[in-house]
């Protein structure tokens, strides 16, 4: 699992003037201690456009339920069919794939490429 969110460079930066990436800002507790509340991140939307996730990516999808909402969680599991398991670091303050199933690629919004600071 990864454990450093590094924070952002001059180069993601002038990706995020660019437009290039996006800014999000956390709310809830479920990457607990990997994230926090409060924690501003930078997502690349276009991460995925040649690659697929892979394990242990910290991405944004789409709240499988509640459509207009945007959550960030880690990669667990790639099943056979290209669809992804989703989970929070903190299993206790997360709903996550254990609660509504996998996700496909194309709800997924970016990959977390930096700690904003």
């Amino acid at each position: 699992m990864a454990n450093v969110l590094p924070k952002t460079s001059y180069y993601e930066l002038l990706l995020l003037l660019l437009r290039k990436r996006k800014r999000l800002k956390v709310v809830g507790e479920s990457m607990q201690p990997f994230l926090n509340p409060g924690d501003e991140i930078l997502v690349d939307p276009y991460a995925y456009h040649q690659y697929p996730p892979r394990i242990d990516d910290i991405v944004v999808t789409k709240h499988p339920q509640l459509n207009k909402l945007t959550i960030v969680k880690r990669v667990s599991a790639i099943d056979r069919n290209g669809q992804y398991f989703l989970t929070g670091d903190n299993p206790i303050a997360s709903t996550d794939s254990r609660h509504w199933g996998v996700v496909g690629l194309l709800d997924i919004v970016g990959k977390v490429t930096s700690r904003f600071a």
